[in-house]
């Protein structure tokens, strides 16, 4: 998308999308889930990559680490979407697989990016508060 204009599309007011909450909406055709993650927006494709699942219904975690066997800790509260289907988990500030982090990839719309990520696997737009709106840019 270098170079092209974006296009914004307004989701819903800021007040009706509170911390921790979701909206799923459909642009251009696109089924695309909207996230607030503590004051942060977030955009992922409603799709699993892995059997094509309605991925942004599914629940949404903390992402979970461990150093050692039969230990674990959480981390970052509510920056996980694990797939309705297959709890195939995803990184809801990326896109990227938790399972297959180097080769498996949602499409993701992350916040506040200054311009898009391009990649040939993911594709990632804009999403911000304009004026009292959360607005996805296509």
């Amino acid at each position: 998308m270098t170079g092209a204009a974006r296009k914004p599309y307004p989701v819903c007011p800021v007040a009706e999308l509170p911390a921790g909450q979701r909206r799923i909406v459909t642009i251009e055709g696109k089924s695309i889930g909207v996230f607030n993650v503590d004051g942060r927006y977030f955009a992922l494709r409603n799709r699993c990559p892995h059997r094509g699942a309605p991925l942004c219904e599914g629940q949404v975690v903390d992402f979970v680490t461990a150093t050692k066997p039969y230990t674990w800790e959480t981390q970052r509260p509510g920056e996980v979407i694990r797939c309705p289907w297959h709890s195939w988990e995803f990184d809801l500030t990326t896109g990227r697989s938790l399972c297959f982090p180097d080769t498996i990839r949602t499409t993701s719309y992350p916040a506040g990016a200054s311009s898009a990520v391009e990649s040939e696997k993911i594709d990632t737009y804009m999403v911000t508060d304009l004026q009292g709106m959360v607005v996805v840019w296509l």
